[in-house]
């Protein structure tokens, strides 16, 4: 049975099969024995996206993966890093440094902050993330343009994802269906990414997509 681990863009926690492209955490927030999820969803406010793979170090999802049998960090799944974005997550400025340090430089413009501290970043995060709190942002589908390319949004049926002026529909395996932002229905929409993470990529950064966004994109 799949592990409550995988997390979608609202950054609710679910159990599904696919895992996806990133992973991440927010701190210690399971039980290493019966490999379940405490009540709480975060232990801190440093939300990171992480690669699956560095260093060749192995992990035990939901396990002790601590020296001396300890608890470690809870491994937490994304389909990709717009999603992962979506979530409130940034980048880890460990294993994923470089990518780290273009969203802090992207933040850094945006809000006229020479060098940005990680903890200021987080805490902005932490404020406007719709997991940990935050009011969600509202735009007709109209608006919906004056949105960078990442940025994801909900009708309240489906999620979806902006790439080149058109609305990718996210699903926990990929994304499987494309339209224009006319053609979705006419009404206020849940703009699901943080305030500051649209700063940034209205900034330039650049969030790895899920191959299923290039073959649509693709198909147009």
């Amino acid at each position: 049975m799949p592990l409550q681990n995988r997390v979608d863009p609202f950054g609710e926690i679910h159990a599904t099969p696919e895992r996806g492209l990133f992973t991440g955490n927010r701190g210690i927030i399971h039980d290493p024995d019966a490999k379940t999820l405490l009540t709480k969803r975060w232990a801190t406010k440093a939300w990171i996206t992480c690669a699956l793979r560095f260093r060749d170090v192995r992990r035990a999802p939901m396990g002790r993966n601590r020296p001396g049998g300890k608890t470690g960090w809870t491994e937490l799944f994304f389909l990709d890093e717009v999603t992962a974005l979506g979530a409130g997550h940034r980048p880890c400025f460990y294993c994923r440094r470089t990518s780290a340090r273009a969203f802090a430089s992207a933040y850094g413009h945006a809000f006229g902050a020479h060098d940005p501290k990680v903890g200021e970043i987080d805490g902005r995060l932490h404020r406007e993330r719709l997991a940990s709190g935050g009011q969600p942002l509202e735009l007709d589908r109209h608006g919906l343009r004056l949105l960078p390319d990442g940025a994801m949004f909900s009708d309240g049926a489906s999620d979806y994802a902006i790439r080149g002026g058109k609305a990718l529909r996210w699903s926990f395996g990929g994304y499987d269906a494309i339209s224009g932002f006319d053609e979705l229905p006419d009404q206020e929409m849940c703009i699901i990414t943080p305030a500051t993470t649209l700063a940034v990529l209205a900034g330039g950064y650049r969030p790895e997509w899920h191959p299923s966004a290039d073959q649509l994109v693709a198909k147009g």
